[in-house]
């Protein structure tokens, strides 16, 4: 089973984690950047995150023979901090880097004057730099987020068939999937969705433009979902090749948008900028 995790922040992941995954079968991810859990006060710490992104991330994962892509953005939860906001300005000079694959995440958080002004300009910035766009459907008042962003996403130059629409769960998809976007959907412990009501969703709405994610963070999350989702397909009746649609072929399609995706994992070099994350290696 190949495995293409198209949402996961490995930031707050160990190199346990890369293991576990590459023995699951992950073979390429891409890393959305997004809110790290606390706030930050300036738009430098922005900028060495998305360094961060570009060069740290897929040398780690590298290590572990996984090929690292990542979107950038101004999250919707930031965007409603004036400290923040210069951001926008900023991302230009990131969106024209060969591993960034989408403008990402944006959306909606608390659907608020400043998250729509910040997702308005983010999908112009998509459109403009030929990039696809992953967006955040909210977690509060969902079908309503969803209805919104669909209209902010037609109104704006970006076609709607270069859009993923993430977190989605049962109420959710249909008006998602109607709209013409990609579907997202983010596989938890304990919240948003799980195997078994994806297996459901799957029989429901079958597996065109369907991604499946692990969105794994610093709080509680399991990066080998995407695996566990793949093993439950199998159990109840989908094909290898069904599987291999949802957990490969439709994240290489979206993500193939971009036109930059590289799914051959580089060799490692031995340091990356004079340090290392091997430990007793030779």
């Amino acid at each position: 089973m190949r495995i293409f995790d198209p949402h996961i922040h490995m930031t707050s992941r160990t190199t346990d984690d890369y293991e576990a995954m590459y023995t699951a079968g992950v073979r390429a991810l891409v890393e959305p950047s997004f809110w790290l859990g606390q706030p930050r006060t300036s738009p430098a710490s922005f900028f060495d995150y998305f360094d961060a992104l570009l060069g740290w991330e897929p040398y780690r994962a590298a290590q572990y023979g996984i090929a690292h892509h990542c979107t950038v953005a101004l999250n919707p939860k930031e965007a409603n901090d004036p400290r923040c906001t210069p951001v926008l300005d900023a991302l230009p000079r990131y969106l024209v880097k060969d591993s960034v694959v989408a403008v990402g995440e944006i959306g909606y958080d608390s659907m608020t004057p400043a998250e729509d002004t910040a997702l308005a300009a983010q999908l112009q910035l998509a459109a403009d730099h030929g990039l696809p766009a992953l967006v955040h459907t909210p977690h509060r008042d969902k079908l309503a987020g969803l209805h919104r962003t669909v209209d902010v996403v037609r109104e704006s130059c970006l076609p709607m068939d270069r859009v993923l629409l993430d977190h989605l769960n049962e109420t959710t998809v249909k008006p998602a999937r109607d709209s013409g976007c990609w579907l997202g959907f983010s596989i938890y412990p304990d919240t948003k969705m799980d195997e078994d009501r994806m297996v459901t969703v799957l029989r429901t709405y079958g597996t065109e433009k369907v991604l499946i994610n692990s969105a794994a963070d610093w709080g509680r999350s399991d990066p080998l979902k995407t695996r566990k989702v793949g093993d439950a397909m199998l159990a109840a009746g989908f094909t290898e090749d069904d599987v291999d649609q949802v957990l490969w072929r439709n994240p290489v399609a979206f993500y193939g948008l971009s036109g930059r995706l590289q799914l051959d994992v580089p060799k490692p070099e031995a340091l990356h900028e004079g340090n290392s994350v091997l430990r007793g290696g030779e």
